[in-house]
């Protein structure tokens, strides 16, 4: 294999890698190369830091060397492409969808998600916007505000989703002190009827939060009865891995 060739195989897997995290046959398939020559690759591209797999599930995503070469250009793609790979562990150990949201104004907005196997899926959120206050990745969010800004979104009017939102300043203000405390929130069919979520923060590597990881799925499965605090505990784990990538730092994740 020449030099030159080398070269382009290896950004085909590299561009293959930036939709996701992927096993050796699935980008032998669409880079159409052959599994022997892929598996070369990505051995070579994990030394360098290219690349790196996934010890859960042995699926490869983009490494540190990448992912530090495009921060530069976008930040936000940059986090979304730093987290995936955990979202979709995540998604393994839960089996329902799960996403990554940051505060926009008075809004959330997803950057991205990944669905679990369900033939009953939830919507994918991505690049849509929901009240802060309705959706657990807003709470998280709200909770590490600055007090102003806190304070200056419950001052606003307050619009009720569904019949379970909660929308007095007064008992949403109690709720984010416990939210910054348990270093979680969980929402129940507070956005839509028949959807619940939960989420935790992730810190940049100055300790403020930027973004929060989520977990959700309709209501009549998730959370399964007596799981609400185990699905809790992999979503803050995932939250707490982004923060370390984003810091430079490697964690072994919860089993599933």
């Amino acid at each position: 294999m020449s030099t030159v060739q080398s070269v382009e195989r290896a950004f085909a897997v590299l561009q293959c890698l930036a939709s996701g995290p992927a096993g050796v046959s699935e980008i032998a398939d669409r880079t159409d190369l052959p599994k022997s020559t892929v598996s070369r690759l990505l051995g070579t591209l994990v030394e360098l830091g290219a690349v790196e797999q996934s010890e859960t599930l042995g699926v490869y995503s983009l490494g540190e060397l990448i992912l530090d070469l495009s921060a530069a250009a976008s930040p936000g793609r940059n986090l979304v492409a730093m987290a995936r790979p955990h979202l979709v562990e995540l998604v393994a150990q839960i089996d329902e969808a799960a996403g990554i949201g940051v505060l926009d104004g008075s809004s959330v907005y997803y950057l991205d998600q990944v669905d679990g196997d369900h033939e009953v899926q939830v919507r994918d959120w991505t690049g849509e916007s929901v009240d802060a206050h309705v959706v657990s990745a807003g709470l998280v969010l709200l909770a590490a505000a600055p007090r102003s800004a806190r304070e200056a979104y419950l001052s606003r009017p307050l619009e009720a989703w569904t019949d379970h939102s909660v929308t007095d300043a007064g008992l949403l203000r109690q709720r984010l002190e416990d939210v910054r405390r348990a270093g979680f929130a969980w929402v129940f069919e507070e956005m839509s009827e028949g959807l619940n979520s939960v989420a935790a923060p992730v810190f940049n590597p100055a300790g403020t939060v930027i973004a929060a990881v989520s977990a959700h799925g309709p209501s009549y499965r998730f959370p399964a009865p007596g799981a609400s605090a185990s699905v809790a505990a992999f979503v803050v784990e995932t939250a707490g891995r982004v923060t370390d990538r984003l810091a430079g730092r490697h964690r072994t994740p919860i089993p599933a």
